[in-house]
């Protein structure tokens, strides 16, 4: 790698796609969520291309595989056995044959078992299937909010090093290409850690997918986006950066609900890597939004300016001792299964008290009683896995 790209890069169209999501109780409900985003996918390329081609289409998080796992707290091994999917398989496949028919990237979010590196786990997955329709990248999510149980590379930190070794790149891996520039995933809660982009952006992003977000994040404050979108805006800004980020759209949490429940509240976005916002879209039910990549303008930025390309300014010595000490327990899954809500409430509280007693955090005067799981059966044995797949049977079937 020579530092100087070979050919140029034309201009191209990105698209963010924000779906309605039907949460699945099988790994076969998954074709439904696919048929949504299959027509999502025809609609965006009639209408957008014909402004600019369209090169890059990005899924939001949750429309293939929703977020039953979360809403219902199932445990996670089996979550990892009955619900997710493998890559590649037929789910793949079939965004594979749309990418192969409009020449185009699909940056796809998803949940899936990654067997060669642990049996009985999921992991939160980003790849991108190239107009070739072949899977040109894949990476895993590497922060959760506190309500998700998917495994992440630090979970089986062991186990992942000896895979992938413990440079960054074996935690934000980058897609190089010849025509649509070199592209970073992350996810949601990754993206509330400047870390993220910071990494993939040392790494050679230029262009980073970051999926969906929730209330309250999304409506914070009078601005549109909320603290989402100001994140967004950030992590362009410091790095140089385009972000696609589309949401999802309202979810079914099962077949029996009349109405979805708009739980991520749209804001969809695309920004450039001065930090303005290209393309933005208030709703998320099945909506789309749209930005102009220009990767030469960018390189041109980053390369000719002598003020604000901040990343040449580091002086990385100085943070080297920031993460000498652990914050978060590594190897949690590695040989114990993944615990449920409740019980990883504990990990929080227990990082919590580890920041204040570093001296990170300075605790209150007086403490109250925080955050915590409420479960929302009456009984326990209405909140488990086995009773709520009913949810999913035809009349009669019960």
């Amino acid at each position: 790698m020579n530092g100087r790209a070979d050919e140029q890069v034309a201009p191209y169209m990105a698209v963010g796609l924000s779906t309605v999501v039907h949460g699945i109780g099988s790994r076969r409900d998954i074709e439904r969520n696919l048929a949504i985003v299959e027509d999502a996918i025809h609609a965006a390329v009639s209408i957008i291309g014909i402004n600019m081609p369209v090169r890059l289409i990005a899924l939001a998080e949750g429309a293939l595989t929703g977020f039953t796992d979360e809403i219902f707290d199932i445990p996670h091994v089996t979550a990892a056995r009955d619900l997710f999917i493998d890559i590649p398989g037929p789910e793949t496949d079939q965004l594979a044959a749309l990418a192969r028919h409009y020449d185009t990237y699909i940056a796809v979010q998803c949940k899936a078992r990654w067997p060669e590196v642990i049996e009985d786990r999921f992991f939160n997955t980003l790849l991108v299937i190239s107009p070739q329709g072949e899977i040109v990248h894949k990476a895993a999510k590497n922060h959760l909010w506190c309500r998700e149980r998917s495994c992440v590379p630090h979970d089986v930190y062991d186990r992942w090093v000896e895979l992938f070794g413990d440079g960054i790149d074996a935690f934000y891996p980058v897609l190089r290409t010849d025509d649509i520039g070199n592209i970073g995933t992350i996810c949601c809660s990754d993206g509330e850690y400047p870390e993220a982009v910071r990494a993939l952006a040392f790494n050679g992003a230029e262009v980073v997918y970051r999926p969906s977000e929730a209330v309250p994040m999304t409506q914070v404050g009078v601005e549109p986006g909320g603290t989402w979108m100001l994140q967004n805006r950030a992590h362009a800004h410091f790095n140089n950066v385009y972000m696609v980020c589309p949401n999802v759209g309202p979810v079914y949490v099962h077949p029996r609900m009349e109405h979805p429940y708009d739980i991520a509240g749209g804001n969809s976005h695309i920004v450039d890597y001065q930090g303005n916002v290209l393309g933005h879209t208030s709703s998320g039910a099945n909506t789309f939004v749209a930005g102009i990549i220009d990767i030469e303008a960018l390189r041109h930025f980053r390369t000719m300016n002598l003020n604000s390309n901040w990343m040449k300014d580091l002086r990385t010595e100085i943070f080297r001792r920031m993460y000498d000490e652990p914050i978060h327990p590594k190897n949690l899954w590695l040989k114990d299964e993944p615990r449920r809500h409740a019980d990883v409430d504990e990990v929080y509280r227990a990082n919590i008290e580890r920041l204040v007693a570093r001296g990170s955090f300075t605790a209150p005067s007086r403490s109250f009683p925080g955050a915590r799981y409420i479960p929302a059966g009456d009984s326990p044995d209405e909140d488990e896995w086995e009773k709520l797949r009913e949810l999913w049977s035809e009349p009669g079937d019960e």
